[in-house]
């Protein structure tokens, strides 16, 4: 078309100069043009219409991510019916029996400095069991490990009847009332005072402030619990005891925890597996450096290391003021400013620069969020660790970790039956 209206110009100067036939190629090729600015504008228009969907299809993508996250969140809070039955059988058992039915052997036991002492602090009866039977199971010399498990009031005859059913074998058995501990209250815990302030349950509890929040896996009312800090206290739970080991309630153990108390911590408080193969487990990602208090304290760069496994030398922990250091930076943090909340957090600053890092096959992580762990870690482990939501005591477990937990579980037992507490 274009050669074509060349040849009818050729060196025409004026419209008396053109040949026969230029008017209607003239006219065509304005035809064409025309069409062509016509494309134009719809190839505008089709792209301005294509982003709009992009970017609503992006914001409904955004959406449903945070719904699938709530969803996730609300379905990791939620009890099971199993779950929730099988206190209320227990404790309806335990208040049946005589005083002297209530008590546990060996309770001569619990001050043994020469024996193997775990801290246990739950509420959960069922993950309690499993962590108490796969330890005995797999120890070589049973009858030199001494559990100490801590739960609150309203599971408390519960946890005793479950074990007055299910004695661990040789070993020894204790089970406490976090209420029993009257020095522990709010005018020496910074962090049981917080707990308790309307502003932390409303943090906790209003729905639509959770919704909104990028950072909903902190606003787990677990952390409400003083269970769950309990474990910045163990000097004074065990006032005569020099070592522990601390046990969280979603582990399982697969191999004899003895060698533990063989390990020389170096002078450290604190042998824990480091969790820095990755750079998100560096201290950058769980505390605030844009703060000054922060940054002039602490290494960005410094080594995260895990809760669940840990083996804690009381007699360096007092002579440290360990917990000193700990209720000092708790008030600090009254504001969640240097940190946002859990556990995690003030462990790092509390017992920064007093870690021993121990050989990785101790603890394995990431059983509760991540399909995707070694197969081989995860049978060299001697500890796994169901940390995330997906515990392998719910429907949303993953499916592929289950056995490791399960058989340590016996579904036969009888209140597990009568609550319909099944294998997944």
């Amino acid at each position: 078309m274009v050669r074509d209206i060349q040849k009818v110009l050729g060196g025409a100067s004026k419209d008396s100069e053109l040949s026969k036939g230029a008017s209607e190629k003239l006219k065509a090729m304005e035809q064409v043009l025309a069409k062509g600015k016509q494309i134009h504008d719809d190839c505008s228009d089709v792209v301005k219409k294509l982003r709009a969907i992009v970017q609503l299809t992006e914001d409904q993508l955004q959406t449903q991510r945070k719904q699938a996250l709530f969803l996730a969140q609300l379905a990791a809070k939620t009890v099971p019916k199993g779950l929730h039955c099988l206190p209320l059988r227990l404790s309806n058992e335990y208040f049946l029996l005589k005083p002297e039915s209530q008590q546990f052997p060996n309770q001569d036991k619990l001050e043994n400095r020469d024996l193997h002492h775990y801290a246990l602090f739950s509420d959960n009866v069922l993950a309690a069991g499993v962590v108490v039977n796969s330890t005995v199971l797999n120890a070589k010399n049973p009858e030199n490990h001494v559990f100490h498990v801590v739960t609150d009031r309203l599971n408390y005859a519960a946890m005793r009847m479950w074990f007055l059913a299910n004695p661990p074998g040789k070993a020894t058995i204790q089970v406490q009332n976090v209420e029993e501990f009257t020095w522990l209250n709010s005018s020496h815990s910074p962090v049981l005072k917080q707990l308790g302030s309307q502003s932390m349950i409303d943090y906790y509890f209003k729905a639509h402030l959770a919704i909104s929040d990028a950072n909903m896996k902190f606003r787990n009312p677990k952390y409400l619990s003083i269970l769950n800090h309990l474990r910045f206290y163990l000097p004074e739970i065990f006032p005569k005891l020099d070592k522990v080991v601390f046990l969280d309630d979603d582990i399982v153990v697969q191999k004899d925890l003895s060698g533990l108390w063989a390990v020389d911590l170096k002078g450290k408080v604190n042998g824990a597996v480091e969790t820095c193969g990755e750079k998100f487990h560096r201290l950058d990602r769980y505390l605030n450096f844009s703060s000054p208090m922060i940054s002039k304290n602490f290494d960005p760069h410094a080594c995260g290391w895990a809760f669940g496994m840990n083996i804690f030398d009381l007699a360096m922990w007092r002579s440290q003021n360990i917990t000193d250091i700990y209720h000092s930076w708790q008030k600090l943090n009254e504001d969640r400013l240097l940190w946002k909340l859990g556990t995690l957090p003030p462990g790092l600053i509390t017992f920064y620069k007093h870690v021993f890092p121990l050989d990785r096959s101790w603890h394995v992580l990431g059983l509760g969020y991540n399909p995707n762990v070694n197969t081989k870690r995860i049978e060299q482990a001697a500890v796994l660790h169901y940390n995330g939501n997906m515990k392998p005591w719910l429907e949303i477990g993953i499916p592929k970790y289950l056995s490791y937990w399960s058989k340590y579980v016996d579904f036969n037992n009888e209140y597990l039956k009568e609550c319909n507490i099944a294998l997944n």
